[in-house]
């Protein structure tokens, strides 16, 4: 390996902001724990699972199905 390395004619990638963005996102702890477990069987960081999970959702325009509990008390 060289001592020292000319990186004076060197530009920053492009393409670098478009690969990933960085997010807060608030998961219950069951969630974090599944992607873990199954992360760890994969072996693979789980935040790459997630991310692939959701890229896989996204490319299939998948749609969640949500039921809303009924509130007895406006019934």
């Amino acid at each position: 390996m060289r001592k020292e390395y000319d990186f004076s004619k060197s530009r920053k990638n492009p393409y670098a902001k478009q690969l990933k963005s960085q997010i807060t996102i608030r998961l219950d702890t069951a969630a974090v724990a599944y992607f873990k477990q199954l992360a760890a069987e994969l072996g693979m960081p789980y935040q790459n699972l997630i991310n692939l999970f959701l890229r896989d959702c996204a490319q299939q325009k998948r749609r969640p199905s949500i039921q809303w509990p009924v509130d007895a008390s406006k019934a």
